[in-house]
């Protein structure tokens, strides 16, 4: 993507810039061109990447010098990521034990453990990994999160952010479905500045597999699931039109009116992480969702005062959700083969 010649201040907007034979054709000559008919592979649109000795994929701990990527990765069909080390080790836990490939003896060994900014675990074909909170530390990971994929010649991944939010009339412990992932001023894209310039990205999911995860939703018949928008925020407090934070410069009625509006524009919840997960995802060609959980009604109030055993239950609805359709995928798949 050439961004030279564009004014400064001016956007760029970036949707469909990369069509299937124009990045089958020209972002990676070293993919087999017979396996791409049958196959979706894992898209980086880079090429200073090719003249690369060795990619160090830094914030994860490994590198394609130091490790046999295709060997350890290259069975992966199904990433789930979720902002905690210790719930995205949880869900491979979970998960191991719906599958049948749970190990009494094994303590699911993080493979990230040459650092601490993140944490990944497998299991068969599902990989688990944390990514922090916020945008900046999402897309850290998601960068070389792609690239792994990619030098390990994953196909048909399919990739899930499982996490909690805040609903916006919605009854605590209901799972959302993200349609698209809004900015704070409700718009459907993700903005970043590069070299001065600031590009905005779509931030369309994949409506298919929103729509399956409901169907999966109902037939689990365990938590009330909907499908709506997410808007996603670049802070915790004011940027979600908190009353209690360090700082506050509006009154409750400016908090209750913007959420109203936030409600009439489809949104059902507030995270921080959907609209650059979206944009990167679709860039890299991911069949991706985004599937949240509701801790509170941010009409009703601003802090968490639920239990933590009530807090905790809700936290395993998004991996109960998608450990079902992860079975439910394999399963069609075995009977298929």
């Amino acid at each position: 993507m050439q961004l030279n010649n564009i004014p400064m201040c001016s956007k760029v907007v970036v949707s469909e810039l990369f069509s299937d034979a124009a990045v089958c054709g020209k972002m990676d000559s070293k993919v087999d061109q017979r396996s791409l008919s049958c196959s979706s592979p894992v898209y980086v649109h880079n090429p200073h990447l090719d003249v690369l000795k060795e990619d160090i994929l830094y914030h994860l701990g490994l590198g394609t010098a130091t490790h046999d990527l295709q060997a350890m990765f290259g069975d992966v069909k199904f990433v789930c990521v979720g902002g905690s080390a210790w719930r995205m080790k949880s869900f491979i836990e979970y998960i191991a034990a719906e599958l049948g490939m749970e190990d009494p003896k094994s303590e699911y060994p993080n493979i990230c453990d040459g650092t601490d900014r993140y944490a990944m675990y497998k299991v068969g074909p599902v990989l688990s990994v944390s990514h922090g909170m916020g945008i900046p530390s999402i897309a850290i990971m998601l960068h070389e999160l792609i690239k792994l994929l990619h030098h390990a010649r994953c196909t048909d991944v399919t990739i899930i952010r499982i996490g909690t939010s805040g609903g916006i009339g919605l009854e605590p412990g209901t799972v959302v479905v993200t349609k698209q992932s809004m900015d704070a001023t409700f718009l459907p894209r993700f903005e970043q500045v590069i070299l001065g310039k600031t590009v905005v990205y779509n931030t369309d999911l994949d409506q298919s597999l929103a729509e399956e995860l409901l169907q999966c939703s109902k037939e689990l018949s365990q938590f009330e699931t909907v499908l709506g928008n997410t808007m996603c925020s670049l802070d915790f407090y004011e940027g979600q039109a908190r009353l209690d934070g360090a700082f506050c410069s509006y009154t409750e009625k400016d908090k209750q009116d913007y959420l109203i509006k936030a409600s009439e524009a489809g949104v059902c919840n507030i995270e921080m992480e959907s609209s650059v997960f979206a944009a990167m995802c679709k860039l890299s060609g991911l069949r991706a969702a985004v599937v949240c959980v509701t801790l509170l009604d941010r009409l009703k109030g601003d802090q968490l005062t639920g239990s933590h055993e009530v807090l905790h239950k809700f936290q395993e609805y998004p991996q109960k959700l998608v450990g079902y359709y992860i079975k439910r995928q394999l399963k069609a798949k075995a009977g298929g083969s």
